[in-house]
């Protein structure tokens, strides 16, 4: 069913009919990528744990617990790797489906909104990769005592990455997030402006959390948070600004 055709007055069945030929889209899509990536499970997974081997004393490397880890450890990696990539894809069947319900300034606001939520996520993941973990695998290979062997299990190591992908993923979603919270009425820009100490607080606090105990990684993690929040503060200024000025201009 094509969007030009879509008809608020539609049963209930025929939404039902479309957000089943969507998923199905979807589906279809990430198994195509799927299957083009698996070929290379083993050098995806290869790349993924460079942060990690490249710290490892010499000698040492990554094992396997479990005797199906060899395959199912780069399994999951390349399915989790194109369910990635297929993102936009997945976000732009979304937004097919519930823009027909939208106001025209709904989807002006809609749809730079997706395009940076897609932006940001993929900005974290490769801020994680990149900057967070030589510095998190540096801590933890260096702080071992000297008569332990450092060898991760292959399937450990995926889950602990996944996991931190997703969370800076997620924390880079904070200036969309911010404006959601504008936008919605659940607060304003100048209480968020008032809770900028707590805000700040809280963010070296969850740098904390997520990094090895020492100031440089906590920054590192902190301070981006805290400039995500101010761009996500300042965006709520200037489209609450740009907002009233049409209110108040010419009918």
């Amino acid at each position: 069913m094509s969007d030009s055709h879509y008809d608020p007055e539609q049963p209930l069945i025929s939404h039902l009919v479309e957000l089943r030929q969507r998923l199905l889209h979807s589906v279809f899509l990430i198994l195509i990528i799927f299957l083009c990536l698996f070929y290379f499970a083993n050098d995806l997974y290869e790349w993924l744990s460079a942060p990690l081997t490249a710290m490892l004393p010499e000698g040492t490397s990554m094992i396997a617990t479990d005797v199906t880890s060899p395959f199912f450890a780069p399994f999951k990696l390349t399915l989790v790797a194109a369910i990635f990539l297929a993102i936009p894809f997945l976000l732009h069947q979304a937004w097919a489906f519930i823009a027909p319900g939208l106001y025209q300034h709904e989807k002006r606001l809609a749809v730079p909104l997706l395009l940076s939520s897609i932006l940001l996520f993929y900005l974290g993941v490769a801020f994680a990769y990149f900057v967070v973990f030589p510095l998190v695998f540096g801590f933890f290979t260096s702080v071992g005592p000297e008569n332990v062997a450092m060898m991760t299990d292959i399937s450990s190591y995926l889950n602990f990455v996944l996991k931190l992908f997703f969370a800076f993923g997620v924390v880079f979603e904070i200036p969309v997030a911010t404006l959601l919270m504008v936008w919605s009425g659940m607060t304003d820009v100048a209480s968020l402006s008032a809770k900028r100490a707590y805000v700040i607080v809280g963010c070296f606090v969850v740098g904390m959390l997520l990094t090895p105990p020492d100031i440089i990684s906590q920054s590192l993690l902190a301070v981006p948070m805290w400039l995500l929040f101010e761009v996500g503060l300042l965006m709520a200024r200037l489209t609450g600004r740009k907002k009233t000025e049409e209110e108040s201009g010419p009918a």
